[in-house]
């Protein structure tokens, strides 16, 4: 079968199928253009046609992330001229005038810029308006696929996220511990804003004839488990949450949490909001993928599980033999059905050409070989 139909019937929850190829992100030119059967420099004369003859040569079935243009931040060692931002080493954080220094200006920001923002954005959205741009989008990059690859929607749907990003994890971290109501209304608000969304998404989805799955992406966890209590979390963020993401429910949509760091502790309460399906696990962390991937949604079925060869010890560091070793584990020790097959996270410049030789070619042998 072609890649397309092997995805659409892993979404469909058939079992003693291949396991499908979702896409990965190769960020070293070198690697992308040796797969691509391209010259060196091909990739950045032609991002867009040497990352489609990529992603073809390694077997992929379905993309949600069209990333064409985002390895060209990258240069043979690691990010080229990046600005330093609130969690990437700037030396001092202001925002709309306010300098943030810790708890208290993470408060007076939210309270003088952002819960206006917020009221206003949830006021004003405009749902046709919405719907009809992510069925645009969605039909241009799958034309750009072609048939042959399923184009999965991604990042459309929205829910409350923790502001670190733009405060810094210290003051905002701090202003967590200090003003927990204020951090409850700040998820409240983002959700007012966030099921206006996701109605839209869910109507383009049933419009567009979409797939209907999506990821939702927000770092939440490092190496230890989540960035603060499980029981804070409880109170104050899953119920908003929960609310958000209720309209694509509703529409049939699974959605599909991103994961990073351990995030054991926060499987069962995701679960529990609706999440039917987990990506990008750092086994590294203390992630019990085999546990994992016995677990059922919330209606019963088989979680989604897009797992791949860890991108922070195998491919980097790691031999072919070992990424050939971690692939079997990871499909014998995966779900019954609805496994895809991609890496951890985005594979950064410095993985030896060995290695991607030997992950591309087990995409190629567990596409073609019945589990």
């Amino acid at each position: 079968m072609d890649g397309r139909d092997l995805a659409l019937r892993t979404l469909a929850g058939e079992e003693a199928l291949p396991v499908p190829a979702h896409f990965f992100n190769i960020m070293e030119h070198a690697h992308i253009e040796r797969l691509a059967g391209a010259a060196p420099g091909d990739y950045r004369r032609d991002p867009h046609g040497i990352f489609l003859r990529m992603i073809r040569a390694c077997h992929t079935c379905s993309v949600d992330q069209y990333l064409a243009e985002n390895p060209l931040s990258m240069g043979d060692t690691g990010y080229e001229g990046a600005e330093h931002g609130a969690t990437t080493g700037a030396e001092a954080v202001e925002i709309d005038g306010i300098a943030i220094h810790g708890a208290d200006d993470v408060a007076r920001h939210m309270e003088a810029v952002v819960f206006p923002a917020l009221r206003a954005a949830a006021d004003e959205f405009d749902e046709e308006q919405r719907t009809a741009d992510i069925i645009a989008h969605e039909a241009d990059l799958q034309r750009r696929l072609g048939d042959d690859i399923l184009k999965l929607p991604y990042g459309h749907g929205s829910f409350p996220y923790m502001a670190y990003g733009t405060y810094g994890y210290g003051p905002y971290l701090e202003a967590w511990a200090l003003y927990p109501e204020l951090m409850e209304r700040h998820f409240a608000l983002q959700a007012d804003v966030a099921v206006r969304n996701n109605r839209a998404v869910a109507e383009a989805f049933r419009r567009g004839g979409l797939p209907l799955v999506t990821r939702l992406d927000h770092d939440m966890a490092d190496a230890r488990g989540p960035l603060v209590s499980p029981a804070s979390l409880e109170r104050l963020w899953y119920p908003h949450f929960a609310r958000s993401i209720k309209p694509l429910l509703a529409a049939g949509v699974r959605c599909v949490w991103h994961c990073d760091g351990n995030v054991m502790p926060m499987v069962d309460p995701l679960i529990a909001c609706g999440i039917s399906g987990f990506q990008g696990f750092q086994y590294e962390c203390g992630v019990d993928y085999p546990a994992l991937c016995r677990r059922t949604d919330r209606l019963g079925r088989s979680l989604l599980i897009w797992a791949g060869v860890s991108v922070t010890t195998t491919l980097p560091f790691g031999t072919p033999a070992q990424v050939r070793d971690e692939m079997r584990f990871l499909v014998e020790n995966g779900p019954r059905s609805g496994l895809f097959l991609a890496h951890s996270s985005s594979l950064a410049p410095g993985a030896p050409w060995e290695n991607v030789a030997a992950y591309v070619e087990g995409l190629r042998h567990y596409r073609e070989a019945a589990r």
